[in-house]
């Protein structure tokens, strides 16, 4: 055995509460270099004649990537707390791997050779709230939704779509506009709307906010922001937000008595100012988003800055009953100012939903003590590249979601939010080369995998886009000119995932074998089990599936909603792009 690929480290994402009194454990060793791996485990007070009594449990193989294989475990001590190591064997070898190191026999004169788990706290538990498990998001850019209230339209507003989106352009979206077409949002089944910003600010795409505490004009005020989610409430719809907490705009008004005042200014501290007098070219002698000198980053440690800031938090929590925060720019503002983040809004509402924009492995923010999940970018990046650009095989493509399924623990897994495209990147039907085939597939992927899926809007009906702007045009809202098709099948399989638990969250995931040409995949709760076939390839594909005691099953097709006769050597045909789903019940 390779001992420098075994790696295990208690806490994050290879050991943790998953709840109350369950622990999960995962070990990593190099890819089919072990055979069997059985956990070791016991109470750390429990001696007979001075041994250590120990129980030992099979571990399962949860996933392989090029590299490395994982193994995992799910175990409730019996007396909340643990000690533990792992008894690793192949047809060569037998080792016992610890915290001290590697021994050739189990040690049992003292615990202290183990990792350990003192004392399984319900409160050190990731918690989420429950209801985002149960979540279809629908991102909406509300200047490009719909235009309900033309007498709040901004100066030189255009009419609605009539030409292609500009950075700067206007086209009047608005609140109103929104509570005009909630039963579209409700036909489609979708149960969670996420808004990029509604602040007052003087672009259209609002990331550069002029006052936190104020809904922009062109899109309502806040009566009739009230009205709006009172709306989406009553057809049972969360409404999640976006902050920018990382930088205002340069029309901030603290921002502007800098520019106006200098280091006389009361809010030169507010920032992040390398030195006076202030210049904007050809780089920002202050810190801004990215090199943008009108979005100066905020000095989020400073405490009036962080107490206006938590107040922003607590404000439209408090005031209006929102149910989520994404927050923009996640990882560039201090951990120390999102623990108070999350401490002063759960403290208003314990079930709000606290989402960071990160774009990398994020496992610092998801101990429980800041956010309930970020963008999930890796597995969007996955996605993409396999089934819209075609770039990579499937055998790649599964290694990077058995990574992505690797890198958090299962509870943070279940409320991570699943995105293929945004208002930050290219629309998917453009990344796709306007293949709707592959777009219904990377669907079907997104809308069966565990997480909290989201549909960036008009996406649904077969809207594309390049990169910003070409992704923030107007929504078509002419029923003749939709892919109501593509809408059909989305509709189908967000029903799919409330009607069934095993196709949605709660499901456990894991890729079958099979051909090379097909995909393949399982989910699997309690007494059911869904196979999910995908041929990704421009040739008719004839197959198997791969399990066993699946004779005289109870097998329903459930996308076409039929019944059908199964074997276990059933062979399935599926032509270039088509897929199966099929269900089996005990």
């Amino acid at each position: 055995m390779l001992k420098e690929a075994i790696y295990h480290r208690p806490g994050n994402n290879f050991s943790y509460v998953y709840k109350e009194n369950t622990v999960h454990i995962r070990l990593q060793t190099k890819k089919d270099d072990v055979d069997t791996v059985s956990l070791i485990f016991g109470d750390p007070y429990i001696f007979v004649n001075q041994a250590w009594q120990y129980q030992k449990a099979f571990m399962t193989k949860s996933g392989s990537t090029e590299l490395y294989d994982y193994w995992f475990i799910e175990i409730k001590p019996e007396y909340h707390r643990l000690r533990y190591g792992f008894e690793l064997k192949s047809n060569k070898d037998t080792l016992i791997f610890t915290e001290k190191g590697f021994y050739s026999t189990i040690p049992t004169d003292d615990t202290a050779y183990y990792f350990c788990i003192p004392f399984v706290h319900k409160s050190d538990s990731f918690q989420a709230p429950a209801w985002v498990k149960e979540t279809v998001w629908y991102q909406i850019f509300p200047e490009r939704f719909a235009n309900g209230d033309a007498s709040i339209n901004p100066t030189d507003t255009l009419e609605w779509g009539s030409t292609e989106p500009t950075p700067t352009n206007f086209f009047g979206g608005d609140f109103q506009g929104v509570i005009d077409h909630v039963d579209y949002l409700v036909e489609l089944g979708i149960n969670g709307v996420y808004f990029t910003p509604i602040f007052k600010a003087y672009s259209n795409h609002k990331y550069d906010t002029i006052d936190y505490m104020e809904i922009d004009p062109q899109f309502g005020d806040k009566e009739t922001f009230k009205k709006m989610v009172d709306v989406l409430h009553q057809n049972g719809i969360r409404i999640m937000l976006d902050a920018v907490f990382n930088h205002s705009g340069y029309f901030f008004p603290q921002w502007q008595d800098v520019m106006e005042k200098g280091e006389h200014s009361m809010f030169k501290d507010w920032f992040h100012i390398r030195e006076f007098p202030i210049q904007t070219a050809p780089i920002p002698n202050y810190d801004t988003f990215a090199f943008t000198p009108f979005m100066p980053k905020l000095n989020t440690s400073h405490p009036e800055v962080k107490e206006y800031l938590l107040e922003v938090g607590r404000y439209w929590v408090r005031e209006f009953g929102i149910d989520g925060w994404r927050l923009d720019v996640a990882n560039e503002v201090d951990h120390s100012f999102w623990r108070d983040f999350r401490t002063e809004v759960k403290a208003i509402d314990s079930d709000i939903y606290i989402l960071g924009e990160i774009w990398h492995d994020s496992m610092p923010w998801l101990l429980g003590d800041q956010f309930d999940a970020v963008m999930n970018y890796p597995f969007t990046t996955g996605a993409v590249n396999f089934f819209a650009k075609n770039t990579i095989s499937a055998k790649e493509f599964k290694q990077t979601i058995i990574n992505v399924l690797h890198m958090y623990p299962n509870n943070v897994n279940e409320v991570s939010f699943n995105l293929l495209d945004s208002h930050d990147t290219p629309r998917i039907l453009t990344l796709a080369n306007q293949s709707k085939e592959r777009v219904r597939l990377l669907y079907l992927f997104m809308l069966s995998f565990t997480g909290t899926p989201c549909i960036y809007y008009g996406d649904e009906i077969g809207l594309d886009g390049n990169q910003d702007p070409g992704c923030r045009k107007c929504m078509v809202w002419e029923e003749e000119e939709q892919d109501r098709e593509l809408f059909t099948h989305l509709q189908k399989l967000i029903s799919l995932r409330k009607t069934y638990p095993v196709f949605g969250n709660h499901g456990t995931f894991s890729f079958l074998e099979s051909n090379s040409d097909i995909l393949m995949y399982r989910k699997t709760f309690e007494n059911e089990q869904i196979v999910i076939s995908i041929n990704h390839t421009d040739q008719e594909q004839s197959f198997t599936i791969p399990l066993e005691d699946i004779e005289n099953k109870n097998v329903y097709d459930l996308y076409n909603d039929k019944e059908i006769i199964w074997s276990e050597d059933a062979v399935l045909t599926l032509g270039p792009g088509e897929f199966s789903i099929l269900h089996f019940k005990k």
